[in-house]
């Protein structure tokens, strides 16, 4: 977590200059003081940045994070502020950690590995999928390109026939 942050740290300008807004999804609140002030300090510096919307995943689980909102709705239910037959789909959207961004177009999956492995399972359910067996450190900018490239090739419907 130290190299991360110092990462943080580092790109931190280019990721203004290049217009890239940062955000971060999970638990953060059992990530080292010194860790959450240069996430929070990221988050403020990028946040009217438009080129890009990047976000990060540290500490996360998509279960623990629907049991959280579960946790929240039963909790706000029961002390009147929901009504059970106010709970829909938006509600619960609502809590999640990714609260007010949209959902994923594209997920990228590096390494050869056909899973989501527990990673943003509601936000997920229209999102294009893209498998490639090149490892993480060896993914560049050609590979992302040819991502992109098979991503513009898709028919989205989301859902509809």
């Amino acid at each position: 977590m130290v190299l991360f942050e110092r990462m943080l740290r580092r790109e931190l300008d280019e990721m203004c200059n290049e217009g890239v807004r940062i955000s971060f999804v999970g638990d953060l609140d059992s990530l080292s003081k010194s860790l959450r002030n240069e996430i929070e300090r990221s988050q403020i510096a990028t946040a009217n940045n438009q080129a890009i919307h990047f976000t990060v995943a540290i500490n996360y689980g998509s279960r623990r994070e629907i049991v959280r909102v579960c946790r929240q709705i039963a909790e706000a239910t029961q002390s009147g502020e929901i009504k059970p037959e106010n709970i829909d789909e938006n509600l619960f959207e609502q809590h999640l950690y990714t609260a007010g961004t949209h959902n994923p177009d594209l997920l990228i999956r590096t390494s050869g590995e056909m899973r989501l492995s527990n990673f943003l399972l509601w936000q997920m359910a229209y999102t294009e999928m893209y498998f490639t067996h090149t490892l993480w450190p060896d993914f560049d900018r050609s590979e992302f390109h040819q991502a992109l490239l098979d991503y513009q090739e898709r028919d989205r419907r989301f859902g509809k026939v």
